[in-house]
């Protein structure tokens, strides 16, 4: 048995999120769909938005077709019209939203100086805004309802400076500041915010990474990774740490940055 399966086996079984409506953001693909699929596991109904329509409505159908409940909304998570539409469906259907899996994300691997106006405005699109109008969104529906729980996902890069992703470093910064800040202002009204810090995982996006960086002469070979690292992580890794930040078993744990990275960032 391998290790995502050995993950997905130990939090399926304990149904620690019974009864709840969790949507997750980028759950189309990667890191995403693997927590949609271990959520539904573990007792959520789940909604998947994202933009990637075909992928989206396959990790729907593996979750009825196991017997989960779950409904993908195609959704473009940085315009704020077409979150209120889709978490009004997902009211329509299921009474209540209580958690949210805010991990819609993308890089850009390229040199400071040589980064653009757009590059800039793309990557605070999709990695800033979405998570702040996803939020929002959240937090609005969780105070009606008396509570709840939210994971972002941000990155090792968030606090730790790394070479030609500056833009994707000070994004990540921000939504782990945006994690922080949703768990003080509300704590007293029973919503938790909390954040996964990934290191190098094994999704397109983490591979992607690490042949772009290569291409730029910052090679990331197997003896580089396993000094940092150990190996490549596991999107089920991050998945399972994002399930048990969601769920009760984390009832105390609040504003926190949960790093997912077999010691990386501990080590310095």
């Amino acid at each position: 048995m391998n290790i995502a399966s050995k993950v997905v086996g130990r939090t399926a079984a304990t149904g620690r999120l019974e009864g709840r409506t969790a949507i997750i953001t980028g759950g189309a693909n990667g890191m995403g769909r693997a927590a949609a699929l271990m959520f539904a596991e573990a007792g959520a109904r789940v909604a998947i938005f994202d933009i990637q329509a075909a992928a989206g409505e396959e990790a729907a159908a593996e979750i009825e077709a196991a017997g989960g409940e779950a409904v993908f909304l195609k959704t473009d998570v940085t315009d704020t019209a077409a979150v209120r539409a889709s978490f009004a469906a997902v009211t329509a259907k299921w009474g209540r939203v209580d958690t949210l899996f805010s991990h819609a994300g993308t890089i850009i691997v390229k040199p400071l100086h040589e980064s653009t106006d757009a590059d800039y405005d793309r990557l605070m699109d999709i990695n800033v805004r979405s998570a702040f109008v996803v939020c929002r969104e959240a937090v609005s529906h969780m105070l009606e309802n008396g509570g709840g729980s939210i994971v972002i996902t941000s990155s090792i890069g968030g606090e730790k400076g790394f070479a030609l992703e500056s833009l994707y470093c000070m994004t990540k910064g921000a939504v782990l500041q945006l994690a922080r800040s949703i768990a003080i202002e509300y704590r007293d009204r029973g919503i938790r915010a909390n954040a996964v810090c990934p290191g190098f995982v094994k999704t397109a996006h983490g591979l992607r990474e690490i042949v772009e960086l290569d291409g730029l002469g910052q090679n990331w070979n197997e003896a580089d990774l396993n000094a940092v690292q150990g190996r490549l992580c596991e999107p089920e890794e991050v998945a399972a740490a994002a399930l048990w930040l969601a769920s009760d078993d984390a009832s105390f744990v609040n504003g926190q940055a949960l790093y997912v990275d077999n010691g990386w960032y501990a080590k310095g």
